[in-house]
């Protein structure tokens, strides 16, 4: 469905990590893993480009999306937006999804490919799916994490949901992984893994590496589901 709105709340989740929300309509409905459209103005000027699902088919009050700031056209015109601005919306859109499909799932993101994979936890958690689900999330530094906390708390209230997050670049006060997302990580935290179906999705390059990573554990192309941030940045 397409229909017009205005930004209802900008949240801060990194130092250039920033999440914006939009009055979810009754009618809207869509699956954990989705993407949406989104259409911006910049003076006489119409931006759009496609964004994942932040948020979970069990919010209903809002949809969200997450965006990593940079310098191109789109990303400074939406970081000049304040709550109340214009926007429009085309939604939803995409066929990497889960819904409880698969009893033990393995999530593999890295920086602001999180974005439809919150969406997977939250949606899992609220509905209290049976499924196990393991999260890889990689970033450069532990300052990168974004959702940190969120998940943290959700895999409080969801004992089916364990969380591995590594920093390729820690500091002295990071407890935590260290490193990229490997076959050896993979096989010390999840030593079930040829019982999984893997997900992976953000910027193709990060998308190829973890493709060739899990052809490395042996596993066929079945149990491998891609998604590419497309016209990224």
């Amino acid at each position: 469905m397409k229909f017009e709105t205005k930004f209802q709340e900008i949240i801060p989740r990194t130092h250039d990590v920033t999440s914006f929300r939009f009055p979810r309509p009754a009618e809207l409905d869509y699956k954990p893993g989705q993407f949406f459209f989104i259409t911006l103005k910049q003076g006489d000027k119409e931006l759009s480009k496609h964004f994942s699902f932040s948020s979970s088919p069990t919010e209903k009050d809002y949809i969200e999306f997450t965006k990593k700031f940079t310098d191109h056209e789109y990303s400074l015109a939406l970081k000049a937006t304040k709550i109340g601005d214009w926007a429009r919306i085309d939604a939803p859109y995409g066929q990497f999804t889960f819904e409880g499909e698969y009893p033990k799932i393995a999530l593999l993101g890295g920086g602001i490919g999180i974005t439809p994979l919150m969406s997977f936890c939250k949606n899992a958690t609220d509905k209290a799916l049976s499924s196990k689900i393991t999260l890889f999330y990689g970033c450069r530094t532990e300052n990168d994490l974004a959702f940190k906390a969120e998940l943290e708390e959700l895999a409080q209230k969801n004992k089916n949901l364990k969380l591995v997050f590594m920093v390729a670049e820690p500091t002295a006060q990071w407890k935590g992984a260290t490193g990229i997302i490997n076959a050896e990580m993979i096989k010390q935290q999840l030593p079930d893994y040829k019982e999984n179906v893997f997900y992976t999705c953000g910027p193709p390059p990060m998308v190829k590496a973890m493709e060739t990573l899990v052809e490395s554990l042996g596993l066929p192309k079945a149990q491998l589901k891609l998604e590419y941030f497309t016209g990224y940045p």
